[in-house]
């Protein structure tokens, strides 16, 4: 008896198992399939929210075109991120606001909404952009013991690797001008010698000779370690 059972094949036991439980099993597709609906739903609702908050982010005006000002431009941003917030979109209209309002030398509104951007986007790889927006934002308002723990702290998270030379020249900027030649010298050099085919690795190389000019002993190389050892003595035959 117990071999005739095992040689039932599997679907009709499948379905003897599905006869003695229909109930349940009926409750648990049913579940699965709303479940399904809903994720499916969900998806469905973000793609279209992004592609319509993209369409949204396309239609911008620029400054310049059509008679926009730079003004106009930060309003039709902002108005992007706030109808589409969490969205892809939102989060370019968020940085492109703050980098308007930086070009336009509103640096205190420009740094507020770089400021919105880790907290409203804090998992976004786009997210070193707008650290590195604030403190741009705080050396541009003379603020550059604030810029250079900014810039350090960028530098430090090594959020976005291609942000790192920006960062490092602006730090050594901050770093001249707190008289600090030989800290502004290292990393010049570092920009300089990392980015030689680029126009910052270029600007580098620039700044790093004026500091040499303005301050001559950073142009002489450093002399060689002392040892204490003795010169050796000729040998007696």
């Amino acid at each position: 008896m117990e071999s005739e059972v095992l040689q039932i094949p599997l679907w009709q036991q499948a379905l003897a198992w599905f006869d003695a439980n229909k109930k349940p099993a009926l409750w648990g597709a049913g579940a699965v399939v709303v479940v399904s609906l809903i994720v499916a739903l969900v998806l469905y609702r973000r793609d279209e929210a992004d592609i319509t908050a993209s369409e949204a982010l396309s239609n911008v005006t620029l400054p310049g075109a059509a008679g926009a000002s730079r003004g106009d431009t930060v309003n039709a941003f902002l108005k992007v991120a706030n109808t589409y917030p969490n969205s892809r979109a939102g989060a370019r209209a968020l940085l492109l606001a703050g980098a308007n309002l930086f070009a336009d030398g509103k640096y205190a509104e420009a740094k507020a909404q770089f400021e919105r951007f880790p907290r409203e986007y804090n998992s976004s790889p786009f997210r070193g952009e707008a650290l590195l927006g604030i403190a741009s934002c705080l050396n541009a308002q003379g603020n550059t013991n604030e810029a250079v723990t900014a810039y350090k702290d960028l530098i430090d998270r090594r959020l976005s690797e291609y942000l790192l030379p920006q960062a490092r020249f602006a730090l050594g900027c901050c770093y001249e001008a707190q008289n600090k030649p030989e800290l502004a010298r290292n990393l010049f050099e570092e920009v300089e010698r990392n980015n030689p085919s680029s126009s910052l690795g270029s600007e580098a190389g620039m700044r790093l000779e004026e500091l040499k000019l303005k301050y001559p002993s950073l142009a002489i190389p450093a002399a060689p370690a002392a040892t204490n050892a003795l010169p050796l003595q000729p040998q007696k035959r």
